[in-house]
Formats: structure tokens, C-alpha cells, sequence
């Protein structure tokens, strides 16, 4: 059979997609590549101290002394299996020991509270110095929003801040800036139109600065014409938005939700974040969970009981794409990284197995195609970021170097 399309008729219809294959690459550009991290710990400016992050870790060390001191302990504790918990409970040590705190986020907003101007001055100035002496892989600073009334504080801390960093060193490529309670795509737009300023200010490269967005508001979930405004946001940014990170409880709260029942698997929450998920899905922008406010501190049943539920909500957003969540205190580090560990622990055998098969053009027992092989190496290379598995195991379980699972997740190899 000879084709009876020419070549001019190809010509034709690349014509007509040229327009749209340029829209897809610019606006879906896929994943970065760029780790993320699998928490954010949120500190008010005013209680930055000295070593910081060595004081977390030293505290959540001190919570699981008194309270789990053995991988049995933490096991019941948690609910967790008591063998998958004694076999993560080495690497959990070492987690704090080695990296205790992967991103940290100066509060200067929400958690920030009835502070004169000159203290917030002062205090953003002196917080900042304080991280950048001893910076975790990830820091940087949320600061009040772009509402009309804390829209001008806003960009004053945002300044300092900006000038405090530079003043301690160059940029760090892991410095984060927040841009909390976002309700308008205009409100983005500023944020672009102030990170644009101040690179010219502060005589930095052209989209240096980029910015987290927060959701925590209905009107970003669905707009007054009932699109979702969170799509346009992300696209509105100018390529500068590193992050949509949901907030549980201002959300909750705005939906009417009792303060008795405002959490993270609340029904409306899990709506939000699904929709965030459908914005943020192949842009390369990550998607954090929020928080629990239920902290594990006071009597050791309470402690036990928040950390119960700090584990079962961590676990559950990461079954659901959720990779990164908040912490806001020292004692929900432990529970933080033993679900994270289990969660990449339980799948690693199945996933390790399934792209080892797909690598060698091995008949498996699951026939993946390209895009699935993809979503595999990305959850294997997740898990060896935050330290849930060693590059050795890794290899020798794929039977392929990092650098494999590296090309094969950011569409480097076919």
C-alpha cells in the first residue's frame, strides 16, 4: 500500500498544532527535577533563635526518649507494624541526627501575632540572619498577605527580608518566599510585578525570585465563574511559582466548617487539594498538605494520641499524591519522617521490581507503559531524597544508577 498524504499535507497539520504544541510546552513544562521536600516547619520570627534547627532536633530526639524510646514504643505508639518500624528505625535517627529539618519557614504572618511595626522590623531582620548562618537545605519567610489591609507590611517585611538574606551571603537556591491567604489571579500578578522590583533593586538575575502561593481561601478553589482560579493563578505567575501549599484551617473555617471539626481529611479539604492537584499536574509546580494544630506535647497518653494521629494523616496524604506537608512543632518531626519512611519502604520492593522489568524489557507481571515507568522512578527517587532508601539499595534493587531514575522521571528517556 502506498500513503496517499504528501508531505504537504503534513505541512498543513503541523500549521494548524504548532500554536498548540508551543502553548503545551510552555504552560505544562513537566517536573523540575528539583527535590522536594517532605515538610515545611513553620517558626513565629519571634521564637528564631540560635541553632534553630539543632534545637528541633533535639527536641523530637527528647520527645521520642520520653515517650517511645524503642522502635516497639513508637510502634504502638503509632499503630505502625512493629517489624516495619524496627527496620526504619535506624534511618529515623539518623533523619534527625543528618537532616532534621528539610524546609523551614520564618512566620511572620498567621503565626505572628500582635507585634508593632518596628518589632516586626526587627524581628524578620534578626530571624533571618539567625537561618542563614545555619540554613537547612530549604528556608524562607511567609509574610502577610496582599490583602488591602497588611498589603503595604507585607511588602516592607518582604524587602527587609530580601536584603537580610543578601546581606548574610549570595542567594541560596533553596530560599522560599510565601505568599499567603491569595484570593485574585491579581494578587499574583503584584507578587510578579514586586519580585520583578526588587531583583532590580537588589541588582539580581531576571526571575530569581519566585514564590510559594497559599490556598487557603475559597475564591482560589472556585472562582465567580466557577472556574477553578487556582489553574490561572499558577499560569499567571510567570513561570514564578515554586509551590501551592493548602492552608487546613483558614479554608475550613471559611466554608463554615465547626472548629471541632476542621482537619486535613475533612471532605471539603480533600476537594480543595484535588483540585490543586488538577492545576499543579504537569506544570512542575509541587503541592503541599497543610498542618494538624494537634500537637504532641502534655501527658505521654496525649502525646501518644497526637502522634497517632499525626502518622495516619501523614501517611494518608502521601497515598494521595500529597508529598510535602507542615509541621508545627519539634515532637511531629519523629512521626513525620517514620510515615514518610514506611510509605516509600512499603512500595519500594514492588516499585524497584516493576522498573527493573520495564529498564530490561522484561515481560513482568504488570505491563507498564512509558508514563507509569515514569510515575515509578519518580516515587523511587522521592523516596531516596528525604533518605527512606540508600542510593546502594536503590541500584541494587532497579539495577540502575540514580542518573536512570533521574532521565527516566523528567522524560529524558523514552
Amino acid at each position: 500500500m502506498t500513503p496517499r498524504l504528501t508531505a504537504a499535507d503534513l505541512a498543513d497539520v503541523e500549521r494548524i498544532m504548532a500554536p498548540a504544541d508551543a502553548a503545551l510546552d510552555r504552560l505544562y513544562p513537566g517536573d523540575t527535577g528539583e527535590r522536594q521536600p517532605v515538610h515545611t516547619v513553620y517558626v513565629p520570627a519571634d521564637r528564631v533563635g540560635a541553632g534553630v534547627v539543632a534545637g528541633y532536633a533535639a527536641a523530637a530526639r527528647a520527645a521520642l526518649d520520653a515517650h517511645a524510646p524503642s522502635p516497639e514504643a513508637l510502634a504502638l505508639a503509632t499503630g505502625a507494624d512493629p517489624d516495619e518500624v524496627a527496620a526504619v528505625w535506624p534511618l529515623l535517627l539518623a533523619k534527625l541526627e543528618r537532616e532534621p529539618v528539610e524546609d523551614l519557614r520564618i512566620d511572620l504572618e498567621d503565626g505572628y501575632r500582635g507585634h508593632s511595626d518596628a518589632e516586626e522590623d526587627a524581628d524578620a531582620v534578626a530571624a533571618v540572619g539567625v537561618v542563614a548562618a545555619d540554613p537547612p537545605p530549604y528556608w524562607g519567610v511567609r509574610f502577610k498577605s496582599f490583602e488591602a489591609s497588611t498589603r503595604a507590611r507585607g511588602l516592607r517585611t518582604l524587602d527587609l527580608v530580601l536584603g537580610a538574606a543578601l546581606e548574610a551571603g549570595p542567594l541560596p537556591d533553596g530560599f522560599r518566599l510565601t505568599l499567603p491567604k491569595v484570593t485574585s489571579v491579581e494578587q499574583v500578578q503584584a507578587m510578579v510585578l514586586a519580585c520583578e522590583r526588587l531583583e532590580a533593586a537588589y541588582a539580581l538575575d531576571h526571575g530569581r525570585l519566585r514564590f510559594e502561593v497559599q490556598v487557603e481561601t475559597p475564591q482560589v478553589v472556585l472562582g465567580p465563574d466557577g472556574a477553578a482560579t487556582v489553574a490561572r493563578l499558577v499560569h499567571a505567575s510567570a513561570g514564578r511559582c515554586n509551590g501551592l501549599h493548602f492552608g487546613t484551617y483558614d479554608y475550613t473555617a471559611a466554608l463554615g466548617i465547626a472548629a471541632g471539626h476542621q482537619a486535613m481529611d475533612h471532605p471539603v479539604a480533600d476537594h480543595a487539594k484535588n483540585v490543586m492537584l488538577l492545576a499543579a499536574a504537569g506544570t512542575g509546580v509541587p503541592v503541599s498538605d497543610g498542618s494538624t494544630n494537634v500537637l504532641p506535647v502534655g501527658p505521654a497518653r496525649q502525646v501518644r494520641e497526637a502522634w497517632a494521629l499525626h502518622h495516619r494523616l501523614v501517611r494518608r496524604s502521601l497515598s494521595r499524591g500529597l508529598y510535602q506537608g507542615w509541621d508545627l512543632h519539634p515532637a511531629q518531626l519523629p512521626t513525620r519522617f517514620l510515615a514518610t519512611f514506611l510509605f516509600y519502604r512499603s512500595g519500594l520492593d514492588t516499585a524497584a521490581g516493576r522498573l527493573r522489568d520495564y529498564l530490561g524489557g522484561a515481560a513482568g507481571a504488570v505491563l507498564d507503559e512509558p508514563a507509569t515507568a515514569r510515575a515509578l522512578a519518580g516515587f523511587l527517587r522521592r523516596g531516596l531524597h528525604c533518605g527512606a532508601v540508600t542510593a546502594d539499595e536503590m541500584e541494587r534493587l532497579t539495577g540502575a544508577p540514580a542518573t536512570t531514575l533521574d532521565d527516566l522521571a523528567l522524560r529524558r528517556v523514552g
